[in-house]
């Protein structure tokens, strides 16, 4: 009971601080932080151990992680290899040289003085990545540098650790030990490559063909906490295994599903990190010390501002994107928190180094949104760089299909042909397999969750199609686009005439009966055969579908009303009778009192009403 109380407490509080901080423009980050540092123990003691908490919310990170990698293909991981390592190595030796003197100051030896560095020098990579998702910049050049440069930071945690027994002076038998350490990890990675490419996708084969949602969520849910733990058993990051089971499954047709599925939970968790690293700032150690902490901050944000600056020139960035790069990763990072703690149980740091360091280090985060903001200004003051518009991945195609069955794929089919690339979805699994085998882009995920379009790409589209089966899926994806989305075409497939009205109640303005266009080429065939000439026949058609999409528009008013709907449509008939048989009079010239052939006088209301 105890559990819950304080999970309803945490959620009050956060439903109140967090849209309060975006409405001041503080952003979300702020909030949680604010939220965990007034419930913590410094202030009201709400939550005794926060380092519970943070444990458990360290998953939050592991989740992300695992969204970002489904985004990178081994491909375009493969392409960002300079980036990686290049520039990830120069940003953490640099650092590390700069704030080498902390510990010195500090009283360390200088071999620990330069330990201290390197950890010092780790950003965050659930700030970061947090603050370039809300204002939608993972994707420009800074977001892709500093990616790659946190990135590189997650693989630097592995040697960090292994280092802490050499500077313990514990020595005895590490030789073997150091050894078969590197090669579990080694080990780890490479199984964790064949599960997350040739096993598990074909798991989630035969969970998609059993159409239970929430067991493919469950499965997505077990497939992160694998990776996860299986990694950190190796010694190596929990947040790179889950990355690295992200990475294995980016270009499979599970991606945006999966996407869709993680992200409440990463939402809720990242949020709760951020809650406990508010937590565990000890407010009375940093009055106590408030000088030494103020100075470890100040000289952890300059020495890392004028480093990644550097690189940012090195990286050959826009001018406008160094700030904003230098800015975005200046502060330190949660692995800090592990690296200390490990430095402590171990021997290597006093309780009271540690102490002073993690407080500098969340003040450097708390700090993050304000420097930010500040490197956004100073960018817009030198002038906007070159537009961007790709996706952190791969480019996103312009059209976007809902449905990919008998209707879509001749869609498909026909952008294909044009060279015009496009992304489908759908949710029957055979048919999607069957698909990819073609080399189009489509993926097992159902288009009516507005999370799952999100991930698709929608919002960098142009245009929707919405070609599935169900009547009402189509109305509610037209609905949740037409809400959320007001600037994208949409052109949707429609059953019959109220499927049509009802799309067009929406907002749809192109709608497409699904069988009106055939029947039309049909009828030019069945006027063939009845003796037609090809010209007369095209041309009766081409009256009676002109007239049809007439009585559909203006019917619509009338939708409702079925007494004056039958009685505009009868009215419209006999109109449409006259004027046939006035053109056909007009054509013949002859015979001017001729009927209209057989079949033409009793034209009625399509049955596809």
């Amino acid at each position: 009971m105890n559990f819950f109380y304080e999970a309803a407490v945490l959620l009050g509080a956060v439903i109140i601080a967090v849209p309060l901080f975006q409405r001041l423009g503080l952003g979300s980050i702020l909030g949680y932080l604010a939220v965990g540092l007034l419930l913590g123990p410094s202030v009201l003691g709400f939550i005794a151990e926060p380092e519970e908490v943070l444990h458990f919310s360290e998953f939050g990170v592991v989740m992300l992680l695992f969204l970002i990698g489904l985004e990178m293909q081994p491909s375009r991981l493969w392409s960002m290899r300079k980036q990686l390592f290049g520039l990830g190595l120069l940003q953490l030796l640099g650092c590390g040289v700069l704030l080498t003197p902390i510990g010195l100051a500090l009283g360390l030896t200088w071999e620990l003085s330069v330990l201290l560095g390197l950890i010092l020098a780790l950003s965050s990579t659930a700030f970061a990545l947090q603050l370039l998702n809300e204002q939608h910049r993972l994707a420009t050049p800074h977001g892709q540098t500093a990616f790659s440069i946190l990135l590189f930071q997650d693989l630097a945690v592995i040697p960090l650790l292994a280092l802490l027994p050499l500077f313990a002076g514990d020595l005895s038998g590490q030789d073997s030990a150091v050894w078969l350490d590197i090669g579990k990890a080694v080990g780890m990675v490479l199984a964790a490559i064949v599960f997350g490419r040739l096993i598990f996708p074909r798991v989630l084969a035969l969970i998609a063909r059993s159409g239970v949602h929430e067991v493919f969520t469950a499965a997505a849910l077990f497939m992160v906490l694998t990776m996860a733990l299986v990694m950190e058993w190796a010694g190596l990051s929990m947040a790179l295994g889950a990355f690295l089971g992200g990475v294995m499954l980016a270009d499979t047709v599970y991606r945006h599903e999966l996407e869709a599925n993680i992200e409440p939970f990463k939402g809720i968790l990242l949020g709760l990190f951020f809650i406990a690293v508010g937590m565990s700032v000890d407010l009375a150690l940093v009055f106590d010390n408030v000088w030494w902490v103020l100075g470890i901050t100040l000289g952890l944000l300059v020495a890392k501002l004028v480093v990644i600056t550097l690189v940012g020139m090195v990286a050959r960035l826009p001018r406008q994107e160094i700030p904003r790069l230098a800015t975005v990763i200046a502060q330190g990072g949660e692995f800090d928190f592990v690296l200390l703690s490990a430095a402590v149980s171990a021997g290597v740091f006093d309780q009271r180094i540690a102490s002073l360091c993690i407080a500098a280090v969340t003040l450097s985060m708390s700090l993050t949104p304000f420097l930010y903001r500040g490197g956004n200004r100073l960018a817009s003051q030198m002038g906007e760089s070159r537009p961007y518009d790709k996706d952190f991945g791969d480019e996103t195609p312009p059209v976007l299909i809902a449905g990919l069955g008998r209707f879509g794929q001749m869609v498909a089919r026909v952008l294909k042909l044009q060279g015009i690339n496009f992304t489908a979805l759908d949710p029957n699994i055979t048919q999607v397999e069957f698909i990819r085998r073609f080399g189009s882009r489509i993926y097992y995920a159902d288009a009516a969750r507005l999370d799952v379009l999100r991930s698709a790409g929608l919002a960098q589209a142009k245009v929707l199609v919405i070609a599935v089966d169900d009547e009402e899926a189509a109305l509610v994806i037209a609905r949740m686009v037409r809400n959320h989305y007001p600037q994208i075409k949409i052109f949707a497939r429609a059953r019959n005439r109220h499927h049509t009205w009802k799309l067009m109640e929406i907002g749809v303005e192109t709608v497409v009966r699904e069988t009106f266009a055939s029947s039309m080429e049909m009828s030019v065939e069945v006027l063939k055969g009845l003796g037609y000439p090809g010209s007369n026949a095209l041309e009766a058609v081409r009256t009676f579908r002109d007239f049809d999409n007439q009585l559909l528009a203006s019917s619509y008013a009338h939708r409702h009303d079925l007494e004056t709907l039958r009685k505009t449509e009868h009215e419209a008939i006999a109109e449409f009778q006259a004027l046939f048989q006035q053109e056909l009079k007009q054509r013949r010239g002859k015979e001017t009192d001729a009927a209209p052939p057989a079949g033409m006088a009793s034209t009625s209301v399509p049955e596809d009403r």
